[in-house]
């Protein structure tokens, strides 16, 4: 098409030329004044079009002047020296005029093409960014391109969900076109598609994360890669979008189930008072014999364990959905140690029990939470531990607070040991073993908010050891 109208345009430029010639042929005017008219003509056309047909004008004056109008009139030889030198001054005005008044328009014509440009990425930024998310993310973004620049044809390729779209009044390409975008994502080049497609990658922080294709050969490098900064400014914004709906999904389902535990340990804890006051009654009556007093003891400590891990559950949960803050205040470490200890006595049995605390320890922290970390520690090695095994509670104090908790003979393979404080996360050696996958996280979570780290290690020589590190003095 654009062929076509290049080609009508040089052929009006030589029918005008060919006009003037026929109209001065049937007057007598002096040479300069048909000189000046051609060279007129040259520059209306320069304006109008451009070079190419100013400067075929300008071949085409040349040659009917020398052959209409300079003596000997009928050839293309000049008889008169002082004829030539108004054939030269006329070859050089006319060409030097249609080159610069040529120029001059493509400028004209190339700032506006600028401007066009810059107007149309400025409405794409726009509709980007104000467009409400909804369906497919590709197709919204191949949509806006397609109406920003007026495209038969616009396609994006997300290579994080591996979806491609298309929009634009020329519908989708035949389906090898997706397959040309993951190509050029995965390659991150650009390609001129024999089709017409001109398809470029998507860039972010350097790594290619998908593709655009366009339907317009004829927009510069500057714009196609505007378009695919834009498109890629516009699938991060989605990605961004699709973690804060996950975020906050997952946060009001944590709230939720806070809310609901919290009130379901206020209906339990009223049958445990009960279930508390009448062991403790039946434990003073001297109407029972040795045996009974060993099952009642039994209750009553069971019943002591299960008020632990329900409020234990509900503290879960609350710092889980992040409804929690932490009071710092100066404890001694030994009696967080035994109380910690003392409500999984009954497990510890059979177990090498070793504890290492320094006499006088004291750390600054929020006790009730450090005694929650330390009993998830506890129940994680007791979980994972042979029922022979030793278990190690060493605390220590130099520049930083350090409580670990050691089991031997469990090993954590190094695979899990990466993902082993995710929330729910749970390894397959560990799904065997009763439990929700939130005890590690938390654990984590309690250091985090003490500025400290809780970290892993694991080896068949020496067991399994979790050492949760805290700054000797915390900020409230």
């Amino acid at each position: 098409m654009r062929r076509l109208i290049a080609t009508g345009r040089i052929a009006a430029s030589i029918g005008l030329v060919g006009l003037i010639t026929a109209i001065y042929s049937q007057l007598h005017v002096n040479p300069a004044t048909i000189a000046l008219t051609y060279v007129v003509a040259i520059l209306a056309l320069a304006t109008a079009w451009g070079i190419v047909e100013a400067t075929t004008a300008s071949v085409v004056s040349l040659l009917g002047f020398n052959f209409f109008f300079l003596p000997p009139v009928g050839t293309l030889t000049i008889a008169d020296p002082q004829n030539w030198v108004a054939f030269v001054a006329f070859l050089v005005t006319a060409i030097i005029a249609s080159q610069l008044s040529g120029r001059a328009r493509q400028r004209q014509l190339d700032a506006a093409a600028r401007q066009r440009d810059l107007e149309r990425l400025y409405a794409l930024s726009r509709a980007l960014l104000l467009s409400e998310r909804g369906g497919s993310i590709p197709g919204e973004i191949a949509r806006h391109i397609a109406d920003a620049f007026e495209l038969r044809q616009a396609g994006v390729y997300d290579q994080r969900t591996d979806r491609a779209a298309w929009a634009g009044v020329g519908g989708a390409p035949a389906a090898e076109a997706d397959d040309r975008l993951r190509e050029v994502a995965r390659r991150a080049v650009t390609l001129h598609d024999p089709s017409g497609l001109v398809i470029s990658a998507i860039h972010l922080g350097g790594a290619p994360i998908g593709s655009v294709g366009l339907s317009d050969p004829a927009l510069s490098d500057t714009v196609l890669n505007s378009i695919a900064n834009l498109a890629a400014i516009g699938l991060e914004r989605s990605w961004a979008d699709e973690a804060t709906a996950r975020a906050k999904a997952a946060r009001e389902s944590s709230e939720l189930r806070a809310t609901v535990l919290d009130a379901l340990a206020h209906e339990f804890k009223t049958p445990l008072t009960a279930m508390k006051a009448a062991s403790s009654d039946l434990r003073t009556s001297d109407a029972l014999g040795a045996k009974d007093g060993e099952l009642i003891a039994i209750i009553d400590e069971e019943v002591d364990r299960l008020g632990v891990l329900v409020t234990d559950a509900v503290q879960m949960l609350r710092i889980d959905a992040g409804d929690f803050t932490i009071h710092p205040e100066r404890h001694q470490v030994d009696p967080i140690v035994e109380t910690a200890l003392d409500k999984f006595d009954r497990q510890l049995e059979g177990h090498t029990v070793t504890v290492r605390v320094p006499e006088g320890l004291t750390i600054e922290a929020d006790g009730e939470l450090l005694g929650l970390a330390l009993r998830q520690l506890l129940d994680n090695a007791l979980k994972y531990s042979p029922p022979a095994s030793s278990i190690e509670l060493r605390a220590s104090a130099e520049d930083d607070f350090r409580l670990s908790v050691t089991n031997s003979g469990s090993l954590i393979p190094a695979t899990d040991r990466l993902r082993i404080f995710e929330r729910f996360y749970r390894g397959g050696h560990a799904r065997q073993v009763p439990g929700t996958g939130l005890g590690l996280a938390i654990v984590q979570e309690i250091a985090h908010m003490h500025g400290g780290t809780l970290s892993v290690n694991s080896s068949s020589e020496g067991g399994t050891t979790f050492t949760l590190s805290l700054p000797r003095k915390v900020a409230a």
